[in-house]
């Protein structure tokens, strides 16, 4: 993000964050699943809503699109609702694949479009390439000590798409759409609970969360070290599959195959 813009998370149902991108002006909001949250966040801020980002279709993350778009109308707000092409996106004005770039002028912003196919088939992220902090918008691909579920894509396309994600500068913040954190993190230690890093991480987010504060963003450098999902190349992960699956081979794809199985139903 450049130095006059900020992120700041608008939270939503029970535990998710709709991101809210501002210069104290102009404001995008990506996944906003919950228009009154957003509307109360814009009149409590007197900001201008210019840009509505999705992700991706699930009703969590698109159910606010129509009555944020009829506030601006009502507003004469001139909106634009961006999304991923190959999905079903209500209201969708500028249908995004991969390497498109989103530029949101009144803030100052450049976004380039990743696709990542795996929790649903068209899942897209935006990615601000900033020297001074990276943010990445990942919707529901990579969480914090995990990742989406494999609604309508396989297991080999999600690897795919989280080894984008790795690929990505360490400093890059995740900013993912769901305080998923904890119940990861508990999973990520049946599978490394000698890993250190791991070990020392989820005991600061304990803290956080017994004080009711977000662990999201994270970063793509601590999650290299901790998420059990951007770690089936590592021996400690492979044999942790190994040992709950004893068909499982000492490969990156059956191993990360395995422990989302394993994870589907820990």
């Amino acid at each position: 993000m450049n130095s006059s813009s900020k992120i700041i998370a608008i939270k939503a149902f029970s535990d998710n964050y709709i991101w809210a991108i501002t210069n104290n002006k102009s404001l995008a909001l990506v996944d906003p699943g919950d228009a009154n949250v957003c509307i109360n966040f814009i009149e409590r801020h007197q900001l201008k809503l210019d840009a509505i980002l999705i992700t991706h279709h699930h009703p969590d993350h698109t159910g606010g699109i129509e009555k944020l778009r009829s506030y601006c109308q009502k507003l004469q707000w001139p909106i634009t609702v961006y999304g991923p092409k190959n999905e079903n996106i209500p209201f969708n004005d500028v249908k995004l694949i991969e390497k498109d770039t989103v530029n949101l002028a009144n803030l100052n912003i450049s976004l380039q479009v990743i696709d990542l196919p795996g929790h649903t088939a068209g899942h897209i992220a935006y990615f601000s390439n900033k020297e001074d902090e990276p943010a990445l918008f990942c919707g529901d691909t990579l969480f914090s000590g995990g990742c989406g579920r494999l609604f309508e894509g396989s297991p080999q396309q999600m690897l795919n798409s989280l080894t984008k994600l790795v690929n990505l500068p360490e400093s890059t913040k995740v900013y993912c759409a769901h305080e998923y954190t904890q119940a990861n993190l508990k999973f990520a230690l049946t599978v490394e609970p000698e890993n250190q890093v791991l070990v020392d991480y989820s005991q600061r987010v304990n803290e956080l969360r017994a004080k009711q504060q977000a662990t999201i963003p994270t970063s793509i450098k601590v999650e290299k070290q901790i998420n059990p999902f951007l770690r089936s190349h590592e021996p400690t992960v492979q044999a942790s599959a190994m040992q709950f699956d004893n068909n499982a081979q000492a490969s990156t794809i059956d191993t990360f195959t395995v422990i989302r199985r394993w994870k589907d139903q820990f």
